[in-house]
């Protein structure tokens, strides 16, 4: 490392959960304003990616030594943010108009209503019409706990503030804090097949199934595609996330399938058959539910890897529950903590969604590590993360440097070419991660959902 900071014990965390030991360096010190070290943790994460990908460049004999790896602190933090700046057309807004912080009879309940079943469900329970000071005022009707619990009960999603302290002594947070960051689970001795990557395109040939949506998975395929990856991206018809898929489709290919229609069901299957790494951000057993348990998988793709996700842990009560980001930061104490330390009077969330785009920068450097493992005759091993594990990580880290880092990215923090897309030109964040001879780059722009066949490219 080039500085002493809060990295560097962060950075010892993730390299022994990934088990690398490639060293990398952290250029600038600019932070966002937290009690936590969110930018430590965004150099860290995105880090481990390049030390990743440095250990399978070496691993495959491209190089005598690891090459260096560089990150640039700045642009490893705007990345934790929106990657994209449109240059005359706007994205819709992140929010839905009803989601946001509630206080109810005891406490603070956030309620996340962005698509519509989940708003749905949330304005079922409170017996409503969508009208935000209506909901405000069924809310202050409530418990936190109990209105949490009934619009969970009813398929929605919601999460009550909670301090540490309740947290920890929570069935779901003593789960959590016997779960290590990174689950790893060896499956086969079989070798992942040679994919044809090169020094500067690693990944180039691999076949990334992303069965991901909003934040963290999204986050992971996009890192996977900056190296080359063949990322194809698989929605039901209809589906679309307007708000983030031009910031987060950059460098893949997406298409529409249902799996409940026979003929899309075989094109499926045989995507998977061919696919080397496998992302998912299901819940434990859901994919059971749509006939593709994991004996099911294993038979389609015996060589796959596989790389999941889920927002509360993948043991305890709470293993299966719906959950995102700013959820995980009202349940396990982040938000109660940030109200504290900001001596506000109302839950205080970190400035970005750091949980999300921690754990697909994690999610990332998994997969490729596993690649590695896998082309180094070590067997198909498989792995899974959680958004609320990623929490307790940033959780036991906190800022000690002035926060001096704004979101809003200045004119140098952009690439000099446009990029275009399907909505317009937009200008996108220049790379935060430098390994020598291996730049991170992407060669197709951000692309909407169900856009392109669903076929593998190098067997066109």
């Amino acid at each position: 490392m080039s500085r002493p900071s809060a990295t560097m014990p962060l950075m010892h965390e993730i390299q022994s959960a990934l088990e690398l030991d490639q060293p990398f360096t952290v250029i600038g010190n600019e932070n966002y304003p937290s009690c936590f070290a969110v930018s430590d943790l965004a150099s860290a994460s995105i880090g481990s990616v390049g030390g990743a990908v440095a250990a399978l460049i070496h691993n495959l004999g491209f190089d005598g030594a690891a090459p260096d790896v560089i990150v640039d602190q700045r642009l490893a933090s705007l990345w934790f943010s929106m990657s994209i700046k449109p240059v005359g057309w706007k994205l819709p807004p992140i929010w839905d108009a009803i989601a946001g912080d509630y206080q109810t009879r005891d406490g603070w309940i956030k309620l996340h209503t962005n698509l519509p079943h989940h708003r749905a469900a949330v304005l079922s329970v409170l017996g409503i019409e969508s009208v935000r000071k209506k909901v405000a005022e069924a809310v202050r009707t409530w418990n936190a706990d109990e209105l949490e619990t009934a619009i969970v009960g009813a398929g929605g999603v919601a999460a009550a503030m909670r301090t540490r302290a309740e947290w920890k002594n929570h069935p779901q947070g003593k789960a959590l804090a016997s779960e290590p960051l990174i689950a790893w689970s060896d499956t086969h001795n079989n070798l992942v097949r040679n994919w044809g990557g090169t020094k500067k395109r690693p990944l180039c040939g691999l076949r990334v199934l992303d069965l991901t949506r909003v934040l963290a998975g999204p986050v992971a395929t996009r890192t996977l595609a900056g190296f080359g990856a063949d990322v194809l991206r698989i929605d039901p018809p209809g589906w679309d996330e307007a708000n983030i898929v031009p910031d987060i489709t950059l460098g893949k290919r997406c298409s529409f399938l249902s799996l409940d229609n026979p003929a899309d069901r075989a094109v499926f299957e045989r995507l998977l058959s061919k696919a080397d790494v496998l992302v998912h951000g299901y819940r434990p057993g859901a994919l059971d539910g749509l006939g593709l348990s994991e004996q099911v998988r294993r038979s389609i793709a015996p060589n796959l890897i596989e790389i999941c996700l889920d927002a509360y842990g993948w043991t305890g009560p709470w293993a299966k529950r719906r959950g995102f980001d700013s959820l995980v930061q009202m349940s396990c104490g982040i938000a109660d903590t940030g109200m504290r330390w900001a001596n506000a009077n109302k839950p205080t969330p970190l400035p970005v969604q750091a949980l999300d785009h921690a754990t697909g920068y994690l999610m990332a450097a998994a997969a490729i590590r596993a690649v590695t493992d896998a082309a180094s005759g070590k067997g198909i091993r498989n792995a899974r993360l959680s958004l609320a594990r990623t929490a307790e990580l940033l959780i036991s880290h906190p800022q000690t440097a002035p926060g001096t880092l704004g979101k809003d990215p200045i004119s140098n923090d952009f690439s000099d070419v446009d990029e275009i897309t399907p909505w317009g030109k937009a200008r996108r964040l220049k790379p935060p991660l430098q390994i020598a001879g291996t730049p991170m780059r992407w060669t197709r722009p951000a692309c909407e959902l169900g856009s392109e066949p669903a076929k593998w490219l190098s067997l066109a």
